[in-house]
C-alpha cells in the first residue's frame, strides 16, 4: 500500500501521486479526441464535478459535445430538439422516457442537461436498445444480424484484466465472471464507444462522455473499444473522495483523480 495525500479540490495523477495544475491539466485534455468523466449515478457531487469540468473544456474547445450514457441512441431526436429549446423540462423528462430507461433522480442531472440546452451544446445518446445487451449476451454477436445491432460493430477482444477487474468491480469471485456476463458488459461499452467515434467521424472535435466508471476504469471497457475503432487520443478523469490515495491500487485508472468532499447520502432512484 502506498498512500499519498490528496488534498481536497486538487487533481492527482493516481499512477505517481503528483499533484496536478487544473490550467494545463484542462488545456491538454480540451486536444483530445474524447474525455471520459467516470460517475457513480446517485452521487449529486460526482455530477457537479462532471459539469464543471464540462464547463472548462467547452470555454477551450466550444465545438465539442458531451454523450450521456443513460439516453439510447432512438432517442438522439428528443436530445437534439432538447437543445434547440423545444421541451419544458418537465415535457423533456417525459419524452426521454426517464423514469423507464434510467430512474435515477433526474435533479441530479438536469444542471448538465441545461448547460447544453442553454450552450447549444449538442448532447449525444450513447446507449443501446436495452434487450439487446441480454441477446448478446446470451447468443453472442454473430447469431444477431447485422441490421438488428442498433448501429454497432462486434465489440474487440477484452483486455486480458477486464474479468479479473469485473471480478473486484462486482465482488464476486472471477470464476463467476461468465463469458456471457462480460461479452454483456462489452456491449454497453461498444455501444459508447460507436456513438462517440461516429460523433467524432462528423464536425465534432471533441465528446465529453458522461459514463459510469465500471466502464472506463484501467482502459478497460470504452477505452479499449474505442481504441480497437481507432479513436486513441482518450483520456478518462475520475473522483475520489479519500484524503488519501493508494497509487498501488489506483496506477492506471485514470489520467487523473479529482478530490470531492464526501458526498451525502447517494440519491434514491424514482
Amino acid at each position: 500500500m502506498t498512500l499519498t495525500p490528496h488534498p481536497r479540490a486538487r487533481w492527482m495523477d493516481p499512477t505517481t501521486g503528483a499533484l496536478l495544475d487544473a490550467a494545463p491539466l484542462m488545456r491538454r485534455l480540451a486536444s483530445r479526441r474524447a474525455v471520459l468523466l467516470g460517475e457513480r449515478h446517485d452521487i449529486a457531487e460526482i455530477h457537479r464535478w462532471q459539469l464543471q469540468v464540462t464547463t472548462c473544456l467547452h470555454l477551450l474547445e466550444p465545438r465539442l459535445a458531451v454523450g450521456f450514457e443513460m439516453f439510447p441512441r432512438r432517442l438522439q431526436p428528443v436530445l437534439d430538439r432538447w437543445v434547440a429549446g423545444e421541451f419544458t423540462t418537465a415535457e423533456f423528462l417525459r419524452e426521454v422516457e426517464w423514469e423507464q430507461v434510467w430512474g435515477f433522480p433526474p435533479e441530479i442531472y438536469l444542471p448538465l442537461f441545461h448547460f447544453c440546452r442553454q450552450q447549444s451544446v449538442r448532447m449525444l445518446a450513447l446507449n443501446c436498445h436495452r434487450p439487446l445487451v441480454t441477446r448478446i449476451g446470451q447468443v453472442g454477436w454473430d447469431a444477431v444480424p447485422e441490421e438488428e445491432r442498433d448501429g454497432m460493430t462486434p465489440a474487440a477482444a477484452p483486455t486480458p484484466g477486464h474479468r479479473a477487474y469485473i471480478s473486484w468491480l462486482t465482488g464476486r469471485p472471477e470464476a463467476e465472471i461468465t463469458d456471457r456476463f462480460l461479452r454483456a458488459q462489452q456491449v454497453w461499452d461498444r455501444a459508447f464507444a460507436c456513438n462517440i467515434a461516429a460523433a467524432l467521424e462528423g464536425d465534432v472535435p471533441l465528446v465529453v462522455g458522461i459514463i459510469g466508471h465500471g466502464h472506463l476504469d484501467f482502459g478497460h471497457g470504452t477505452p479499449h473499444q474505442l481504441a480497437a475503432l481507432g479513436v486513441t487520443e482518450v483520456s478518462v478523469l475520475r473522483t475520489s473522495e479519500a484524503a488519501t490515495l493508494d497509487t498501488q491500487d489506483w496506477a492506471g485508472i485514470a489520467e487523473a483523480v479529482f478530490r470531492l468532499d464526501r458526498p451525502e447520502e447517494p440519491a434514491a432512484r424514482a
